[in-house]
């Protein structure tokens, strides 16, 4: 097995830094604000060909008696009892601060499964920024910098000499990767946690308790799945001038670039907003395979429910390919479809296509309705179809003067494809290839005659060049 490394310490000393640096990625979002990482946030790291896990933790802070901080010291002290070694992040540039010395007394029961790192020690003489962290008596700090990546490497392989090595790094890309995705406060935390059957991550009244994307490995019924919490969407306008809510509208796409399947969670008491339109509108550009999940329905009243159903049509309309499921996150009804529909839209997302069954397909979609004929062109003729990649589908469709082809046509095929296929839950993308005909430029371009200029015709010529004689007849 991998070792797990987890990262522990206050608020803004450089944890999301120096894990983005281990991971060699930028999964965590790192800005000059304390308390920005919340959840526990894990990620693959490799070194010399050695791999381990590492988590990322939101900032401890012993004195600050806020609701969401003490949700925060719960996932870190998770984190800590799911690792294999804990490296106390401190500051060297703060000094040893008394919020340092509670954390390290909190470690002391792990003994040799603690190490401290001193961060920002860049310009600094190594001895002189680590010499007052002895106190602590966890042994000998290192001294790195995690921007710079001084001192990084080195600590790494301390920490990991005492586990045999792991030839490789792992990933398994054969399973669903499931983005939640909905503006704050919708529930999508919950689900996650209900769908997992725990406090994986922070479930809060407080809208936008998330910030980062939290991707929580997950085994059901021995199926893997990778479940991304993701932060809500607000507006434009009301994300102005909020700097980490910025970097978190980043994470949200990035989650559903990176995702196979998006749930889309809608808050039925709330109903449907321009602003979860335009969420979806996001996922379709994207190509995603789509379950619609609207949560709180335990909590809606009759007008609500038949409100939302409405709004479903003439709202999110173009989401009509999708499963539609009436759930409640909070007391688990309906919860267990979600995982039901997302196998579903994730098999329709990857589904292989042949040529014979397309093109036999689609010849049938012509003969039940051919391609309008436009004045002045020929009509479209197609001749056969493949399949040009997955997730989403995409059909190939080759013939004659298909520039000419209708975008409601279009359209029309692919409606008919995904019902011939049974593709429910994911969009599918009808590519167009029209054959060169090299008489066609010959057979369109007009004659013109040469001319002197004052509208008069050039005279012919013999092949010796002199002008030939006009016959009298």
């Amino acid at each position: 097995m991998k070792p797990v490394v987890a990262l522990v310490g206050r608020p803004n000393v450089g944890k999301s830094t120096l894990f983005n640096r281990l991971t060699r990625r930028r999964d965590a979002i790192v800005v000059d604000v304390p308390g920005v990482t919340r959840d526990r946030h894990y990620g693959d790291g490799l070194l010399g060909g050695r791999s381990y896990i590492v988590i990322d933790t939101g900032g401890l802070e012993p004195d600050t008696p806020k609701d969401i901080y003490i949700d925060m010291a719960r996932q870190t002290e998770q984190a800590i009892v799911e690792a294999d070694v804990v490296i106390l992040i401190t500051d060297a540039r703060a000094g040893l601060t008394p919020g340092d010395r509670v954390i390290a007394e909190r470690l002391r029961r792990l003994k040799d499964r603690v190490w401290i790192a001193v961060n920002k020690t860049e310009g600094m003489d190594p001895e002189t920024a680590v010499a007052e962290f002895h106190e602590l008596g966890l042994g000998h700090p290192a001294a790195i910098s995690a921007a710079h990546g001084s001192g990084v490497m080195a600590l790494v392989e301390a920490v990991l000499r005492p586990f045999p090595e792991v030839a490789e790094l792992y990933e398994d890309s054969k399973h669903p990767r499931v983005a939640f995705v909905g503006r704050p406060n919708v529930g999508k935390s919950t689900l996650v946690n209900t769908l997992v059957g725990e406090e994986r991550v922070i479930a809060h009244g407080e809208p936008g308790t998330t910030r980062d994307a939290i991707e929580v490995p997950f085994d059901r019924g021995g199926r893997k799945y990778t479940l991304i919490d993701t932060a809500g969407l607000r507006k434009r306008g009301k994300s102005h001038g909020a700097e980490v809510e910025k970097f978190s509208i980043v994470k949200t796409l990035q989650a559903v670039e990176a995702s196979n399947v998006a749930v889309l969670v809608l808050d039925a008491v709330d109903g449907i907003s321009e602003q979860d339109a335009h969420v979806a509108g996001y996922i379709l550009e994207r190509g995603r395979a789509v379950v619609v999940a609207v949560n709180k329905w335990d909590a809606a009243d009759k007008s609500a429910r038949e409100r939302v159903k409405a709004e479903l049509g003439y709202k999110a309309g173009f989401l009509s390919f999708a499963e539609q499921l009436f759930i409640s996150a909070k007391s688990g009804k309906g919860v267990n479809d979600v995982l039901r529909a997302v196998d579903a839209a994730y098999a329709a997302a990857m589904a292989k296509l042949s040529t014979p069954k397309l093109t036999r397909s689609m010849i049938a979609a012509v003969e039940r309705q051919m391609p309008p004929h436009r004045k002045g062109y020929a009509r479209p003729k197609m001749r056969y179809a493949h399949q040009g990649g997955s997730n989403p589908p995409r059909v190939v469709i080759h013939g004659n003067s298909l520039q000419h082809v209708s975008p409601a046509y279009i359209r029309f095929l692919e409606g008919w494809f995904r019902d011939e296929f049974k593709l429910k839950g994911t969009p599918l993308k009808i590519e167009l290839r029209t054959g060169h005909n090299p008489y066609d430029e010959r057979r369109h371009v007009p004659v013109r005659k040469r001319t002197l200029g004052h509208g008069k015709s050039a005279p012919r010529v013999k092949s010796g060049g002199k002008p030939l004689k006009k016959s009298r007849k």
